[in-house]
């Protein structure tokens, strides 16, 4: 049963021998109403035990042990830690990255709009995983994982970096307060808002985050371009959530982890 349920792939990380990642929708799990059915975030208010057994479906799809399936706290911030031990999620640290070098640990991202951005040092047995909204993609937290990832030892142009599912320009409609956030950091930051009616403006986070991977010197990010927001029947979404005036929302999970 938990083999059957679909995953999104990298063709990078596909190719290479050691690594084993996965973006995964929201079907296949056992999460019933706005959860259904592949809900892995703790954080909701879905039924401790479903998550449990959903996440336990994506450790069996990628043939990890559950244990081994780590997610952080997230908090849209630009804080990356390393991972050389397993933790259970009621102490799971606080952070937005995680890198290892250790096999058979899965760094899990959740998202339900924001990007999640996977990381692969293939040549030196690294790998990264991040939480990209956009107030941690303008904080810092790509460059921070790539930093991270050089002080076990990569070398910024073996890693691989890449953009899973997140909600699309089309669908991300933004103020002009929201734009001059951008702006006033970096003019050239405009390059990624489009004019949308007086004062409105759409903004691509997944070509930002393909920005900031280039500036920190990685030559090759993948970007897989499904929008979380009209995919309703594949897809979570904080975004789509608050527009239907549900209580809460699902999330996704995306996983990296080496069996090197």
């Amino acid at each position: 049963m938990s083999n059957s349920i679909p995953v999104i792939l990298s063709k990078t990380f596909s190719e290479f021998k050691g690594i084993k990642h996965g973006f995964f929708t929201r079907n296949g799990g056992t999460s019933r109403g706005i959860y259904s059915s592949l809900n892995c975030g703790y954080g909701s208010e879905d039924k401790k035990e479903h998550i449990i057994e959903n996440r336990r479906r994506v450790s069996r799809k990628l043939h990890i042990n559950p244990e081994a399936l780590l997610t952080i706290d997230q908090m849209h911030s630009n804080k990356v830690i390393l991972v050389p031990k397993l933790w259970d999620h009621d102490s799971a640290p606080q952070a937005d990255g995680m890198i290892t070098n250790e096999s058979g640990i899965g760094l899990g991202i959740l998202t339900a709009d924001c990007a999640p951005v996977l990381f692969a040092d293939s040549r030196q047995g690294v790998i990264g995983a991040c939480h990209a909204g956009w107030r941690g993609a303008l904080g810092g937290i790509i460059e921070k994982t790539v930093e991270k990832m050089v002080s076990l030892g990569s070398l910024r142009q073996n890693i691989n970096a890449v953009v899973g599912p997140c909600i699309s320009q089309l669908s991300y409609q933004v103020s002009k307060e929201f734009k001059d956030q951008f702006v006033t950091t970096d003019q050239s930051y405009s390059l990624f808002f489009e004019e949308d009616g007086r004062e409105h403006f759409r903004f691509s986070l997944c070509n930002f985050i393909l920005n900031l991977s280039e500036r920190s010197k990685i030559e090759n990010c993948e970007i897989i371009r499904r929008d979380n927001y009209t995919e309703t029947e594949t897809f979570f979404s904080y975004r789509r959530s608050k527009f239907n005036q549900e209580k809460d929302y699902g999330r996704c999970i995306s996983v990296i982890a080496m069996n090197f």
